[in-house]
């Protein structure tokens, strides 16, 4: 059983308009095909968001203020 990636470019019109992603799974197995849409990940961000963008929060300041608010609980 194997397995292709296609573009639904590739695709006549009439199965075309079924799909809703870019690309599709095409599988045979025992003389029937079957087409399973692709869902495309998107690429993790290597960005930081949030407080940590800025690069003026660093971990061991992160972790000296836990460390802090630790003890003020105790």
């Amino acid at each position: 059983m194997e397995e292709i990636i296609l573009s639904v470019d590739t695709l006549p019109a009439p199965l075309y308009q079924y799909i809703q992603s870019k690309k599709v799974k095409a599988r045979e197995s025992n003389g029937v095909i079957t087409l399973t849409p692709v869902d495309e990940k998107k690429e993790p961000s290597t960005r930081l968001f949030g407080m940590f963008s800025d690069g003026r929060f660093s971990v061991d300041k992160f972790m000296a203020q836990k460390r802090a608010d630790k003890e003020l609980e105790e």
